[in-house]
Formats: C-alpha cells, structure tokens, sequence
C-alpha cells in the first residue's frame, strides 16, 4: 500500500475499549459519529478501509485521506473543481459505510439501526471537531440504507444472510456446467482458470511476477484519472497482491495442500472423491484472489509487456467456459453468477424457499469493508441477487 502524507498527521483519539466479543462496551451513537473516534474490540482497533486495502482507525483519518485525494486529482491532474467535490463526497459515504458495517464488530451497526433519525441529526450537530462537507447527510444516508438492507454474507448474524452468501456450504453439491462444486464460490472462482491450466503453469507465473518491478507499473495506473478512479479497487487489489511477500503467500499456500505439478486448477476446486477439499474461505483468498490477480496483471499491462504475452500463454486472457470464451472484465461473465443463481435459488427448493420468504421492503445487500470485484462489481452483484429473489418469489 502506497505511503500517504495523511499517515503522518497525529490525530487525538477517542478509545472505545471491549475486553471480549460478550462484555463490549456498546459504542454511543456520539462516540459513533466523533471523528477522532477510535473503536477497539479484543484491546485492538477495528479498521474499516476504502477500496478494500487503505485502511483507517478513525473517520478523521479518513478526511485526511480524502483530501489528499482531492490534492491529488486537481485540475492539472484530470479533475475540475465539481468533478472532485462529487470524489470527496463519494469517498466520504463509503468510508462511513465501512466504518458502521464491519466485519469485525457488530456494535457500529447496531448503535446507528437502533437510534431515529432526528437523534442522529442531533448528534452530529454537538459535534465540535472539523467535518467535511456533507457530513450529517451521508451518516444518514447509511442509516436510511441499512434500516432496510440485509447484508448477505457469510458471517451474517442473519441465518438468511449466511445462506445467501456464494461461500454458503452446499452439502449435496451444486451441479454446474457439467461438474460438481461445494459451493457456489468454489465454481466461480475454479472456473476463473482454463481447464488446460496445471500447478506448474501458476507457479512458473509466480516466479516472473516475483522477478518483475512493479514500482513504475504501478505508477502508470496510480497517475491516470482515466484508469485509476473506475478501477481504483482493483488497482489497490494490484498492489497488494504483488508485493513480494503476498507472492511468496501464494506459491507456499499452492504448496502446501498437496497437490502436484500436473494437478489442473480447475478440476482439483471441482468435488471429487472428498467433499471440501478447500473451504469457501480458501476459494476466495488462494484460489480466487490468485486468478484475479493474474487476469488483471493481463488486463493493465501495456500490449507489448512481456508478461501479457506469458499470461496469455497460460489462458488468463479470457474466461473459458465450455465452448464460450469471456472477458474477465465483461458483462458476458458478470451474467454467469445469475445463471449459477437460478440452479441454486430456483431448482434448489430448499435455497428458493430461504431467499423468497424475506419480505420484498428489504433489500439484499452484500458490503464487505467497502471492497468491490472487478469480475462482478458489488452493485451488480446487489442487482441480480434482488433480481434473483423476485424470480423465486413467483415460483
């Protein structure tokens, strides 16, 4: 993660101490919305992050950010004076977002769902640190969004909500496209490799990747508006993935599960003789998170870059599926994930009855740290989850 100049600035900080998970404290719906707030679970800060990687303790390390971004993305740099205030105030709604919908603590959420509106008016008003502009509005704005949302994932307080997550564990297994998954995670992240593709071929990857300087290529995405503000997720994704040591993470977690050279990624995430090889969890962050990186180095490299041309060679230029060929960043693959909805939701009756019994005045939502995908961006992911649920509610 790059280093900011919003890092050095001290800020006074606000402690909200919890000794266990059972006996926290509750966080105050003023202590909520105090910028210098820092909430602490387990004698640790609880983080929240923007685009998933660049992580914060407070919201007002959160406004210094922002406005290094503003810094950053003047006029000389590509954006007008309104173009920037919409940025700032983008950046603000999300980051107060992921500060209230943790993955790690539940208390944020359950301060701002359990308080009016009027009181929370009333608590940013006695507010006496400096705000942004547009403060209040966006606190409401997440009020007002998860009073009605139902945040599908895995560690959902919601049994709902854990059954509507792609890493729900599907006992009987999930026929697709001709074979066998535990989940639906497990096929869409297996399917993200052709099935040509071998052990071998992934570690020989790792290896050039680990050789490469991705200090300038990095920077070539880091200085263009055009690319880095529509794909600022996976830019950050990028960075993180290939630093030396999370390279180094991924050829040892390949090595460690037993699996040899001429293994093919994509069958060993298929269900063969043992259920669960891999978790859901490993899907996502070996499997999933590895491909994604491939497909992306693919994607952002110069066309004459040789590493384009060695992951070319090994398939991550496209999804392949069956006799279909997709862009990994395509509209074509983002509507594959309704397609393995509709064998889950619609023919599995006991899915279908899960997802059409919640009440159509609640939307299904999926918020995880403000992260994203670029495979399926959260938006459309929301969209046809909802899609989804109206189709099994007329069954």
């Amino acid at each position: 993660m790059r280093a900011m100049c919003w890092l050095i600035l001290s800020v006074g900080f606000t402690i909200l101490s919890a000794s266990s998970p059972l006996s926290a404290e509750a966080v105050s719906l003023q202590a909520l919305v105090t910028p210098s707030t820092v909430i602490v679970k387990d004698g640790r800060p609880v983080a929240f992050a923007i685009h998933g990687f660049i992580e914060f303790k407070s919201l007002a390390e959160l406004f210094l950010y922002i406005e290094s971004e503003k810094q950053r993305w003047n006029v000389r740099g590509g954006l007008d004076d309104e173009q920037r205030r919409q940025l700032a105030g983008d950046l603000l709604r999300r980051g107060i977002e992921s500060r209230v919908i943790s993955m790690e603590d539940e208390r944020p959420l359950e301060t701002l769902i359990t308080h009016t509106s009027d009181e929370l008016r009333q608590a940013v008003a006695r507010v006496r640190e400096s705000t942004p502009p547009g403060y209040g509005e966006a606190f409401l704005a997440v009020q007002e969004k998860w009073k009605h949302s139902l945040n599908c994932w895995s560690a959902s307080p919601s049994i709902a909500g854990r059954v509507l997550s792609n890493w729900y564990p599907i006992e009987e297994g999930i026929q697709l496209y001709g074979a066998t998954y535990d989940s639906t995670e497990h096929f869409w992240q297996a399917v993200k490799y052709h099935p040509d593709v071998r052990l071998a071929d992934l570690t020989a990857l790792l290896g050039i990747l680990e050789r490469n300087d991705w200090v300038p290529w990095l920077a070539r995405l880091d200085r263009d508006p055009k690319t880095y503000l529509p794909n600022a997720y996976a830019v950050e994704f990028l960075r993180h993935n290939l630093a030396k040591d999370r390279l180094r993470w991924f050829r040892d977690e390949l090595g460690r599960h037993g699996l040899s050279a001429d293994d093919h990624a994509r069958a060993v995430q298929q269900r063969g003789a043992v259920s669960f090889r891999f978790s859901a969890f490993e899907e996502k962050v070996l499997w999933g998170d590895l491909a994604d990186l491939f497909h992306l180095v693919y994607t952002f490299s110069a066309p004459d870059d040789p590493i384009r041309k060695a992951l070319g060679a090994r398939h991550f230029d496209a999804i392949t599926l069956g006799e279909r060929r997709m862009g990994f960043i395509s509209e074509e693959f983002r509507s594959v994930m309704l397609e393995v909805w509709r064998e889950k939701y619609l023919k599995m009756a006991r899915f279908r009855e899960v997802i059409s019994a919640i009440p159509m005045e609640v939307r299904l939502s999926h918020f995880l740290n403000d992260g994203d995908s670029p495979d399926i961006p959260i938006p459309v992911y929301v969209g046809y989850l909802n899609q989804i649920r109206e189709l099994a509610r007329v069954r």
